[in-house]
Order: structure tokens, then C-alpha cells, then sequence
């Protein structure tokens, strides 16, 4: 766990629960993709890029996740480092306190302000567009490329290097999860399908998603997880039948995938589940409507 693999000529990932990306720009620097999921992933980072005799000089955040970003704090304390993310995703990197307010809905108790659902706070986190500009500079390495993500998180993105590897960030899961896990974290469910297709075509000589293993193609890791979006569609059209709160639509599906709750889980999943029934409102699936002070949903 957490072996630096090269993969080509200046490529580099840290394998390890979300996997980091490594390009080394020089003989003695190299940018950082993602940071891990706390100070002691961080600590692993600085291990290797001491071993190697690299500086660190870039931090490229996919998204803000805390499992993406928990190691910023120390990185950003010991190198001096520059961090950049996505617009939106910024707030977030810097006020990690959103992110479990978000998938509450509420400021969070206690047990849900965690590390696993709240990363430390980064001091200073720059907005990166598509382009590869913050502050109206280009500021990443000649030949970087960033690619918009959406879905999973409100705006994640894609980072390719100069030599042709792309690293993916959460815009799939692996099959392992898909059939362990079944209903993984989606923000937003048509992005999330646009993705799917976008990534689905996509060509290079290698794509690394956090958490799977690399591939050469990402048609059917798509495949599967367009897969799964529909079949837990038609799961909640099933349990939608006939008029039925949110409380009794997230029981269900708890039991149906024999899934445990804890409180991270009900959080999770919640919110998962809550942004497929928006979608499947927008998309004319379900209705919703509002008796004796609930509210009920139930198909079309």
C-alpha cells in the first residue's frame, strides 16, 4: 500500500485507497494529483518525493471529497506548495465543513464531523478552470490537460499528463463496489450520465480511477456503472408504486441491497438516494406531492 508505480515516462500514482497522481515536471519537482484522505497520506507523499529528491510544488484537487484532499493541510504546511481545484469544489477544500452539511442537510452533529466526511482545512485553495488558468495564468505544467467531470461531485475533473495517462478521479467504481456497495455516492445524476458517456469514448494510452485499478479503456467500467444508476432506478420506480415517504423509500433500499446503517451511511446514501428522485422528478418518472405535513413520492 501506498508504492509509487510508474506508469510512463514522468507519470507516477501512489497506490492506495484513493489513488494520488504523480507527474514530475523536472529532475527535482513534480505536481501532486489529489492528496489522500489525511496527514498520514500526506506524510507517505513527502516519503517518496524525498526518496526521489523531487520538491513539491503543485497540488491539482480533482474534487473535494475528504478522501481527496485530507492531505492538503500538512502538504501545504511543510512544502509551501500551491493547491488548485475546481470552482465550487474551492469552498469546499478550504471549509470542509460543507461537505457534511451538504449530505445532512443541516449543520452536521457531532458523529457526522468526521475525517471520512471532513477533511482538515486548506488554507488557500486557487480556482482552476478547464483551461488550466486561475487568476487569468496558466498554471499548469506545458502538455497538462484537465477534463470537466461532473456528477459525482457538483464539479469534479479529470487530469491528463503530458504523457497521455489520465487520472479519473470517482467518475466510476470498480466492480467489486458496484456489487459490495451498490448505491455509491452521486450528486448529480444526469451529469453523472453525461460523464459515463463522455469518459466511455474517450482515447489514451492509460486511464487511472481512484479507486480501481488502471485501464486501457473506460468503456466498460461506463458500462457498468450506467449499469447500475438505471437498475437502481427502476429499484426505487418498484418502491415508488404506491405513495411512500423518503424515510420508507431509504429503509428499503437499505434492506433490499442488505446494506449496514451507520451514521455515515445514512448520510451517503441519503443523499444519493434523494438526487435520484430529483432527477427522476425532473425526468417525468415520479411524483411528489405533500399530505398531512409529509412528503410522498410515487410514480407516474
Amino acid at each position: 500500500m501506498y508504492e509509487l508505480i510508474q506508469v510512463g515516462e514522468n507519470t507516477f500514482y501512489i497506490d492506495c485507497p484513493a489513488k494520488m497522481g504523480v507527474y514530475r515536471t523536472s529532475e527535482t519537482e513534480a505536481v501532486l494529483i489529489d492528496s489522500g484522505n489525511d496527514k498520514d497520506a500526506a506524510k507517505k507523499v513527502l516519503k517518496h518525493f524525498d526518496q526521489q529528491g523531487w520538491k513539491l510544488t503543485v497540488v491539482v484537487n480533482t474534487h473535494s471529497h475528504a478522501d481527496h484532499i485530507g492531505g492538503n493541510a500538512l502538504l501545504q504546511q511543510r512544502t509551501g506548495c500551491k493547491i488548485y481545484g475546481p470552482s465550487v469544489e474551492c469552498g469546499t477544500i478550504k471549509d470542509p465543513l460543507y461537505e457534511p452539511s451538504l449530505l445532512y442537510g443541516g449543520y452536521p452533529f457531532k458523529e457526522l464531523r468526521n475525517k471520512f466526511l471532513m477533511a482538515q482545512p486548506t488554507e488557500t485553495c486557487l480556482v482552476i478552470d478547464e483551461k488550466g488558468v486561475a487568476h487569468g495564468k496558466n498554471v499548469l505544467p506545458e502538455g497538462m490537460e484537465l477534463v470537466g467531470l461532473p456528477g459525482h461531485a457538483m464539479n469534479m475533473i479529470g487530469v491528463k499528463t503530458p504523457d497521455d495517462i489520465w487520472f479519473m478521479a470517482d467518475c466510476v467504481s470498480s466492480s467489486n463496489v458496484l456489487s459490495k456497495y451498490h448505491v455509491n455516492f452521486v450528486y448529480d445524476v444526469a451529469e453523472y450520465l453525461r460523464t459515463l458517456d463522455k469518459v466511455e469514448g474517450m482515447k489514451a494510452k492509460l486511464f487511472i480511477p481512484a479507486h480501481t485499478q488502471p485501464v486501457e479503456s473506460m468503456e466498460q467500467l461506463a458500462a457498468m456503472n450506467r449499469d447500475k444508476v438505471l437498475e437502481i432506478r427502476d429499484l426505487l420506480l418498484s418502491i415508488c408504486g404506491e405513495a411512500v415517504t423518503f424515510e420508507d423509500i431509504l429503509a428499503h433500499v437499505f434492506r433490499h441491497y442488505d446494506l449496514v446503517m451507520d451514521f455515515n451511511q445514512s448520510v451517503l446514501v441519503g443523499s444519493t438516494i434523494r438526487s435520484y428522485l430529483s432527477w427522476m422528478k425532473d425526468e417525468g418518472l415520479l411524483n411528489a406531492v405533500i399530505e398531512d405535513y409529509r412528503v410522498y413520492w410515487m410514480t407516474i
